[in-house]
Parts: structure tokens; C-alpha cells; sequence
């Protein structure tokens, strides 16, 4: 005996799957056997025809309860005084804007390149009160006052800093993207081993010892050369750091 449950069950899986439905003129439980991948077929599409009449029921009325949209807000505008390659320039920037952003549209310097924009290849790196940084990720608004040495600012074609000229005569680079960072970052690294600062692989903490090839990559692991010219890269720092640079 068919019940009402039955013929609305047959009806709507008859309406899904016509071609894959019995005959449905007898009770469900006489009928051809189905397949079960047929059954779960079946349950997940009623179940998606139930949902999606749920969601396109007609919601009441609710303008009254909801808060409007919120209006776009102009950027927030600030004045920024800077001392760039020992020239101070004054700009005025959305507080969102970054170092780079500002060395690159404010100021024309394109030495710093914009690689991975997340801090995580090197690109940008320059030098803020004689630190490294990763440009794309220090707010402008952060360092008002400070001194900001790019590639542009390290020397010129006619005087090479030794860390640019170690560079070019231990052909420590190949395309050139990332050899604006890697020389900042490259300074900025020897300065810090001057002041003694360990790195993750420093054996004693109390006496840091010669600065090994293993040190150097430990320390320029921040800085990435898609190229692979680490070794070479090795090799000028290492000039650097003995003196043997002309």
C-alpha cells in the first residue's frame, strides 16, 4: 500500500533523475532494487533543493534593523620629513604608504626594486638608521626624521662603494633584480657583525667567532637570487669583510 510520503518521495526523485528512476506504479518497497551511488545521489540533491529553497524564501523586511553601509573614508593624509642619500625631502603621503612606495613614486629612486611586496624575497631592501629593512612592509609614517640610505645613496659609477665593487669583480649577480638589495642588505649585515649580533648559527654566543661562508648565508638567508648567484655573492662579502676589495 503506497502511502502520501511514498508518491511525494516518487514524484520529486522522478522529477531529478527521470531516466534512472522505476516504475513507481507499485509501492516503493516492491519496486526495481536501486543502486545505493543512486540513493546518495539522490538524498544530496533533495537536500540541495531543500537548501536552496530556504535561501531564496523571501526575507522579511529587516530595513529597519540593518545599519547602512558605512561611507568611504578619504585616505588619511600626513606630512613625512626625511633624510634620503643625505638629502632631506618632505612629502606628504597616505598614512598606508609604505617605504618603498615613496622611494619609488615620491622620489624617482627605482633602485629598490618591488619583488614579493611581502618581505619575504629582499628586493626592497635599504638602510634605516643604518639597519637593514625590508621597505615594503615599514610604514613611511614610522620613520619621520630618520635617514634612509638607498642603492643610490651607497656610491656613484666614479666611486663605487667596496661592496658594489666586490660585486662587479666577483660577478655577484646575473639578471640585476635583486642586486639592489642584496648590496644594502650585504652592508647592513657587516655592520651588525661589528656590533657583535649572532645569528641563528653562531656556535657562542659570548665570543662570535670569524664570519664563515656559513654564517654569511645564515645571515643573507632574507635576501633571495632567483639567479643563484650565492656563491659569488658569498665571495664579495667576503672581500667586504677582509679588506680585499680595491
Amino acid at each position: 500500500m503506497k502511502t502520501d510520503d511514498d508518491e511525494a518521495l516518487a514524484s520529486r526523485l522522478e522529477r531529478l533523475w527521470p531516466e534512472r528512476m522505476p516504475d513507481m506504479s507499485a509501492n516503493l518497497s516492491d519496486a526495481v532494487p536501486v543502486k545505493r551511488r543512486t540513493v546518495v545521489q539522490a538524498g544530496a540533491a533533495l537536500a540541495t533543493v531543500q537548501l536552496t529553497g530556504c535561501a531564496t524564501t523571501p526575507e522579511p523586511q529587516l530595513a529597519g534593523f540593518i545599519d547602512p553601509p558605512m561611507p568611504e573614508r578619504p585616505p588619511t593624509m600626513m606630512p613625512v620629513s626625511l633624510k634620503v642619500n643625505g638629502r632631506n625631502v618632505r612629502v606628504t603621503v597616505d598614512t598606508r604608504t609604505t617605504v618603498l612606495d615613496v622611494l619609488r613614486e615620491n622620489l624617482a629612486l627605482k633602485g629598490s626594486k618591488k619583488g614579493c611586496d611581502h618581505g619575504q624575497c629582499g628586493a626592497c631592501t635599504v638602510l634605516i638608521e643604518g639597519r637593514r629593512t625590508n621597505a615594503c612592509l615599514s610604514l613611511a609614517v614610522m620613520h619621520d626624521g630618520q635617514e634612509i640610505t638607498t642603492i643610490e645613496g651607497l656610491g656613484t659609477p666614479e666611486r663605487l662603494h667596496p661592496m658594489q665593487a666586490a660585486f662587479l669583480q666577483r660577478d655577484g649577480f646575473q639578471c640585476g633584480y635583486c642586486t639592489p638589495g642584496q648590496i644594502c642588505s650585504s652592508v647592513g649585515m657587516l655592520a651588525e657583525v661589528k656590533l657583535g649580533m649572532p645569528s641563528h648559527v653562531t656556535r657562542d654566543l659570548q665570543a662570535p667567532g670569524a664570519l664563515s661562508d656559513e654564517e654569511i648565508r645564515e645571515r643573507m638567508s632574507g635576501n633571495l637570487c632567483r639567479c643563484s648567484a650565492y656563491p659569488r655573492i658569498v665571495e664579495a662579502i667576503r672581500d667586504v669583510a677582509e679588506g680585499r676589495t680595491s
